[in-house]
């Protein structure tokens, strides 16, 4: 589904990704974990289009995506969810959800197609069906990261990149958003993770990479790195 070949990028004279190479499987999840500042942001970022690629190459479904911009690449189904979620907070929830599927609106979407992702969406997120008229910013933080994330699904994604999703949220309301974002992996949708919660992430997903100062430095199923010493020590807080 996704390839990366020896990506570098920078900020200005500043390189943040060195030589990244990573895949990701059809209906495949994986994750990125890793200190702050080891550059996973800047990594889903890049996959996205909204950092330049300075060396390497991005393939998405055999294409070769390496200098598309970012709006052809969310017409071809990659779709990220912001790290702090970034939702418009003067709109409603409604139009928030309207926005995620502007390009398909604009391309001549029927009204039933519309009515059915709307439907979907508040299948998967009820609490937003309740709040449909409220302003973004009028929700908790757990409701903006549903909405920011039903705002994706909108957009029907190919894969869905999430950036740091349970960041700032309450324990019950990290374990009911990872509920439904099981639930997508089970339904097969492509997921790229980026997760704090190391313990929680490397439990979601099948493949794991661990990142540190802008370098992959150890890939491997999820299972293995949960066994993994280094892993265990540093990111787990185990022996």
């Amino acid at each position: 589904m996704l390839q990366l070949e020896n990506i570098d990028t920078s900020y200005g004279h500043v390189k943040v990704l060195q030589n990244i190479t990573l895949s990701i499987e059809h209906r495949g999840t994986a994750t990125i974990i890793g200190a702050n500042g080891a550059g996973k942001s800047t990594l889903l970022k890049t996959i996205s289009g909204l950092v330049s690629v300075a060396k390497g190459e991005i393939k998405f479904q055999g294409k070769d995506i390496t200098h598309m911009p970012s709006h052809q690449r969310v017409k071809q189904g990659i779709i990220q969810v912001p790290e702090g979620r970034l939702i418009f907070a003067p709109l409603s929830v409604q139009e928030n959800l309207e926005l995620g599927m502007y390009q398909s609106v604009k391309e001549g979407m029927k009204k039933e197609e519309i009515a059915s992702r709307f439907d979907y969406v508040f299948e998967l997120f009820p609490r937003l069906k309740e709040r449909i008229h409220q302003r973004g910013d009028t929700l908790s933080g757990g409701e903006q990261q549903m909405l920011a994330i039903a705002r994706a699904m909108m957009g029907h994604p190919k894969i869905l990149l999430l950036d740091e999703p349970s960041l700032g949220l309450a324990p019950i309301i990290v374990d009911s958003i990872f509920a439904t974002l099981i639930r997508l992996k089970d339904e097969g949708l492509t997921i790229l993770l980026v997760e704090q919660n190391a313990q929680i992430a490397l439990e979601f997903a099948e493949k794991g990479y661990v990142m540190e100062l802008g370098r992959v430095v150890l890939e491997d199923s999820t299972f293995k790195l949960k066994s993994n010493e280094k892993v265990r020590e540093i990111y787990l807080g185990t022996d």
